[in-house]
């Protein structure tokens, strides 16, 4: 027979369609569905799927912003480079940090606006998880309903890696924001109309988190499962392999440009016991998730297929790559929340439903009082670490502690030692409370030496600077990680073992600051 559909498509257009009698349709809701089927009729939610979640996650990276005005060493890494020249910039993007370049030139941009310390550092990342939690409820919204959409977006914004970053001073929180864009792109392109404007802007979204962050690129692998498992037309996989390519070879330059500064990730280590369980323990639930709603809602079943390659593959794709070297950590691949949030936001929906058939749920109060319980057993569960991600103990380190207990302890004239010396960026931001100590090290400052840290002396010339005085302040890492072998490193422990006396040592969070001195009088002349 014949069914009229009003508003299902793009611009309420309306369509006929001929549906088969319920005999002859398949029974098994996770068979391949066609595009005109997968739309629930949601677009009176969009408002609402997008500003509830958007909403709710500005308000928590606004809430405790400056983290108690303190930062840790990536975030001072990135407050130092944006306040160098453009110049000097890319005289350091050509020795380091390329894959960050885009993000200091963005960052620098924005100081040059508007010099507000800590929050201009940190607003970006809060605006932009603000973006992807919209986005992802927008999704939702799209595939799902209304209700699936606000619940998406809600879990996006309320889960806590996402919260942790959303007040990072680094650029995660914005590729996250992108690889939204381009899904909500993808998710669109295949619901709807394919217009060539909409595959121009998915190129653009990933070619441009890519450039902020090179393994952004994963999330073409994960979009591609997608295109293959959804029942598309052949148009509709040409154009998303054109738009992939254009990406891809919009992305050759930073990674041609970046290939000689592999190094830099040398310190990434396989995950720790406790990593490995939380990757098993989200790799189940998006799992079973996935399999929740595609048993239980047809419209349900572009979710799992948008959203569980998203959620697992660029995670499992860098672990793989440890066979070769280790590469995964976890910021490297915020965005997986996006395709993780969507399963779980869809699961309780679907919960949510079914739920509300049972006899004691069948009254509206009943429910609402269901949901209000629910909403606060989460919030219970959540305020220990929401509270803890506010504080500067929730990061690695705490460059401002650092500093302050070598204001604390040392005098003017006395030396300081960075080891090992790409600790040196724990001063870089903090010049004030480092003020009449020699860098007994250093031959060439960061912004000279176009670097990061600096360019220190060879061994001879540090063990001769160190063997003049008669008291150093030393900032090294926790005892538990593992010593640099180079000679400029080895110099330095062998020189304080040999003609210095430990005088005190202050364990601080992430970092060590020891006084050393040549007699047994550690006071200052």
């Amino acid at each position: 027979m014949l069914r009229m559909r009003r508003g299902g498509g793009e611009g309420g257009a309306i369509e006929l369609r001929e549906q088969a009698p319920a005999a002859d349709r398949p029974s098994d809701a996770r068979a391949p569905l066609p595009v005109a089927e997968r739309l629930p009729n949601g677009a009176s939610g969009r408002p609402v799927s997008f500003v509830a979640p958007a909403s709710l996650a500005l308000a928590l990276g606004l809430w405790g912003i400056t983290r108690q005005s303190t930062m840790w060493r990536d975030e001072s890494v990135t407050y130092q480079v944006a306040h160098r020249t453009p110049s000097e910039i890319w005289a350091l993007l050509d020795n380091a940090d390329a894959v960050h370049g885009l993000y200091y030139f963005l960052m620098h941009a924005l100081y040059s606006l508007w010099e507000g310390g800590l929050v201009t550092l940190r607003l970006p990342s809060v605006l932009a998880v603000a973006a992807a939690a919209g986005l992802v409820g927008l999704m939702a919204n799209r595939i799902a309903g209304r209700r699936a959409g606000v619940v998406s977006g809600l879990v996006f914004a309320l889960t806590p890696e996402v919260q942790m970053y959303a007040q990072e001073g680094r650029s995660y929180a914005m590729v996250c924001a992108l690889v939204a864009l381009a899904t909500w792109l993808l998710a669109r392109a295949l619901t709807g109309p394919s217009a060539p404007r909409r595959w121009a802007l998915y190129s653009l979204a990933v070619l441009a988190a890519s450039w902020l962050h090179e393994f952004a690129v994963l999330t073409l692998m994960a979009h591609g499962v997608t295109v293959l498992l959804a029942r598309t037309t052949p148009r509709v996989r040409r154009c998303w392999a054109v738009a992939a390519g254009a990406a891809v070879i919009g992305l050759v330059p930073l990674v041609l440009f970046s290939v000689g500064q592999s190094g830099q990730v040398s310190w990434i280590g396989g995950p720790k016991p406790r990593e490995w369980l939380e990757i098993t323990g989200v790799a189940l639930v998006a799992v079973l998730c996935a399999r929740y709603p595609a048993a239980t809602g047809a419209g349900s079943v572009l979710v799992a297929r948008l959203a569980l390659p998203l959620a697992l593959l660029p995670t499992a794709v860098l672990l793989l790559a440890a066979v070769h070297e280790p590469m995964y950590v976890d910021r490297y691949v915020l965005f997986t929340n996006v395709g993780f949030s969507l399963l779980v936001g869809t699961a309780l929906s679907r919960l949510y439903t079914r739920a509300s058939t049972l006899a004691p749920l069948r009254g509206r109060s009943a429910r609402f009082a269901a949901v209000g319980a629910s909403a606060a057993a989460v919030v219970l569960a959540l305020t220990p670490v929401t509270l803890q991600m506010r504080t500067p103990d929730s990061r690695k380190d705490d460059v401002t502690a650092i500093a302050e207990e070598v204001q604390r302890v040392s005098a003017p004239g006395d030396g300081v030692l960075f080891a090992p010396s790409r600790r040196r960026e724990w001063r870089l931001s903090y010049p004030g409370e480092f003020g009449g100590l020699v860098d007994l090290a250093l031959e060439k400052s960061p912004k000279a030496s176009a670097s990061l840290q600096g360019e220190e002396l060879p061994a001879a010339g540090i063990r001769s600077r160190m063997l003049a005085l008669d008291r150093i302040v030393v900032l090294s890492d926790p005892p538990d990680q593992p010593q640099d072998a180079v000679e400029q490193e080895a110099v330095k422990r062998e020189v304080l073992r040999t003609r210095f006396h430990e005088c005190s040592r202050t364990q601080l969070k992430g970092a060590q600051v020891t006084v050393y001195a040549r007699s047994k009088r550690c006071e200052a002349q």
